[in-house]
């Protein structure tokens, strides 16, 4: 575990550094965009902040490689140079983006030239899934199925990415729960060694928000854009697809193990979906809402979850609290479904289930609502002027 710390405090104050520095030479040599009409914030600034999330990620990984606790990882090497070079390329194609507006095409592409780098080059794929027997045979379909998974969530998480501090939070807590999972499936799959890959690039993420979400805590300094949103949510999905490689699903015997493997045989499809459900129901809304209209999916909007939350009439930092909340309530739940069973708790699995269902509905009347400020619309209404709102960082893939 203090390895794991080390790692975590290494790409924190690294990330942290670098990114007040990117921040005095973005605002020096006026390196931001204008305001676009979707945009929630009002005055211009920067979106580079991925830049230095990006080497603060990449030292963890290249320190690792001299640290002998971390020498599993490098079994072949050539699975963790995979990752780097496609968090390279990601990184670059954002920030360039950032700066000049892809077309979302280029962008769709770079993105999957990333997953096939990780997939293909490193020879991290799925390769077997914990229901029954089945086994991805076909090396194409397991490619096919890894490439499309990293899109999917890189996409998911980008397109949250609206409010100060939304993202960097939400991942921060997301990768903080998937690390505690991660470490204690290790534990219990018998392993000789702690050390993965799985709980590695958790540590390794929530460093880089924590080291970020200081300077894009509303009101924010910096917003992290492309750059910084689509890498995490390229290592966030390639530490989830490393966790189902960890250990055998045909060993998870309920004859053998009981419930609480079985269990955690199932969980690393499940947690892993949990952690970014609401980057991928605003993902699925979002594609669904364009496509009935005719338009295309990558087609910027205003009817992001985040605007949706702000129209209902909740301040900006109230907004992202409840992202927040959300987050935390949905993992802990399945989390806590697993650790009740393994430690034989009273109930067992409806210790997270009751948790969740808590949590679900203090979190849907908080969401419903928002405290001392009418919905948007009626403050139209009633010809009262609109509040001047100061977050956001809107990185996705629609075209700027």
């Amino acid at each position: 575990m203090k390895q794991y710390l080390f790692t975590f405090i290494l790409t924190a104050a690294v990330t942290f550094m670098l990114t007040w520095a990117v921040w005095r030479l973005s605002m020096k040599f006026k390196l931001y965009p204008g305001i676009r009409e979707r945009d929630v914030h009002k005055t211009p600034k920067p979106r580079l902040g991925g830049v230095a999330m990006f080497i603060g990620i990449a030292s963890a990984i290249l320190v690792s490689a001299a640290n002998p606790f971390f020498e599993r990882m490098w079994v072949p090497p050539q699975t963790l140079w995979s990752i780097l070079g496609a968090t390279l390329l990601i990184a670059a194609v954002g920030v360039i983006d950032d700066l000049w507006d892809l077309d979302w095409m280029i962008k769709l592409a770079a993105q999957f030239l990333a997953a096939g780098i990780i997939t293909a080059g490193g020879g991290l794929q799925v390769l077997s899934l914990p229901v029954g027997d089945m086994i991805l045979v076909s090396p194409w379909l397991s490619i096919s199925i890894t490439m499309v998974a990293i899109v999917v969530v890189m996409n998911a998480v980008n397109f949250i990415d609206g409010l100060d501090g939304l993202v960097a939070g939400v991942c921060l807590i997301a990768n903080g729960i998937f690390f505690v999972y991660s470490y204690i499936l290790t534990r219990d799959s018998g392993a000789t060694s702690y050390f993965n890959l799985a709980t590695f690039l958790a540590a390794v993420l929530i460093g880089a928000c924590a080291g970020f979400l200081p300077f894009n805590w509303s009101p924010a300094k910096i917003f992290m854009g492309d750059s910084g949103a689509l890498v995490l949510g390229l290592l966030m999905a390639t530490s989830a697809i490393a966790v189902t490689t960890q250990g055998d699903v045909n060993a998870f015997d309920p004859e053998k193990f009981g419930r609480s493997q079985l269990l955690g045989a199932f969980i690393p499809i499940v947690l892993p979906l949990v952690i970014v459900s609401l980057p991928l129901l605003d993902f699925g809304l979002a594609v669904f809402r364009r496509m009935r209209a005719g338009k295309s999916p990558f087609a910027p909007d205003r009817k992001h979850l985040h605007h949706r939350m702000l129209d209902l009439g909740h301040r900006d930092r109230g907004a992202v609290l409840v992202f927040y909340a959300w987050t935390a309530v949905i993992s802990l739940g399945v989390l806590l479904m697993y650790i009740g069973t393994r430690q034989s708790w009273p109930g067992g699995y409806i210790v997270g289930i009751v948790f969740g269902a808590i949590g679900t509905v203090a979190c849907v009347v908080v969401t419903l609502t928002p405290p001392g400020r009418r919905p948007r619309s009626a403050r139209g209404a009633a010809g009262a002027p609109e509040q001047p709102q100061t977050p956001a960082s809107p990185s996705t893939l629609e075209p700027r």
